[in-house]
C-alpha cells in the first residue's frame, strides 16, 4: 500500500471521519443507530451509493460544464439511491421497511454531495473509489458502534433481527446478553443517540490528543539527548 492510498483510508475512517469529525449525515446517523442490523443496512447503502457516485463523478468531471456541476451530481447520487433502493425492496425486503424514508433520504446526505464536489470532481477514478469507500466505511463503522451500544444498553441484546440482513435461518446470530433484561429506555430514544455520538467524539479527541503529545515526545528525546 503505496503512502496515497494510506492517507486517502486514514482520512475517510479516522481523521476526517464525517461522523466524528465533519458531524454530516448525523440526521440518519442517530435515527437508524437502535440496533447493529439496522446500522449496518444504511451503512453499506450509504457506502455503496458514495463510491459509485464518486465514480462516475470522477468520470464525468471534465464533460460538464461548471454551472451544471452540482444538478449533474445530485442526480448521479440520485440514480444511484434509487438502485440501492430497488435491490433492498427485492432482496431485503423487511430491513427496507424498517429504514423507510431513510433510504431515498441518503440523496440529500451532505457528505456524499461534499465528497463528489470536493474530492471526485477533481481526481482520477481510483481516489475516487478509495474516497467514497474509506468515507463510507468510516461512517458505517460509527453506525455500527452506535448500534452496538444502543441496542446493549437498550435491549441487552446484539445483533437482534439478525434474519433480516443475513437472510431466514441466521436467528442464531442474536446474542442475549442479560436474561430478563427489561431495558434502559434512555438508550432507545434519540436523546441516548445524541449522548452515545457525544461520548465517541470525546473517545476519539483523547485518543488523537494523546497520539499528539507522544509525537512530540518522540520528537524531542533526541533534541534534549543532543543539548
Amino acid at each position: 500500500m503505496n503512502n496515497d492510498t494510506a492517507n486517502i483510508l486514514k482520512e475517510g475512517l479516522w481523521n476526517n471521519n464525517t461522523a466524528l469529525v465533519q458531524l454530516l449525515g448525523l440526521c440518519p446517523l442517530l435515527a437508524v443507530s437502535g440496533t447493529v442490523v439496522n446500522a449496518l443496512g444504511l451503512g453499506i447503502a450509504t457506502t455503496l451509493v458514495m463510491a459509485g457516485s464518486n465514480v462516475t463523478v470522477s468520470l464525468i468531471r471534465n464533460l460538464v460544464r461548471p454551472e451544471l456541476r452540482i444538478p449533474c451530481f445530485v442526480l448521479v447520487i440520485a440514480s444511484f439511491v434509487t438502485a440501492v433502493e430497488l435491490l433492498m425492496q427485492a432482496f431485503l425486503y423487511d430491513l427496507y421497511l424498517i429504514l423507510g424514508i431513510f433510504i431515498p433520504l441518503i440523496v440529500t446526505n451532505c457528505v456524499i454531495i461534499a465528497r463528489a464536489e470536493s474530492f471526485a470532481s477533481k481526481n482520477n477514478v481510483w481516489r475516487s473509489l478509495l474516497d467514497g469507500l474509506a468515507m463510507g466505511i468510516g461512517f458505517t463503522a460509527v453506525l455500527l458502534l452506535l448500534g452496538a451500544i444502543r441496542e446493549i444498553l437498550g435491549h441487552g441484546t446484539l445483533l437482534t433481527q439478525a434474519e433480516l440482513m443475513f437472510g431466514e435461518g441466521t436467528q442464531w446470530l442474536t446474542i442475549t446478553l442479560f436474561d430478563d433484561y427489561r431495558g434502559f429506555l434512555l438508550a432507545i430514544l434519540p436523546p441516548g443517540a445524541f449522548l452515545a455520538l457525544g461520548l465517541l467524539i470525546a473517545g476519539k479527541n483523547v485518543i488523537d490528543k494523546r497520539r499528539a503529545q507522544r509525537t512530540v515526545q518522540t520528537v524531542a528525546a533526541p533534541v534534549e539527548s543532543m543539548t
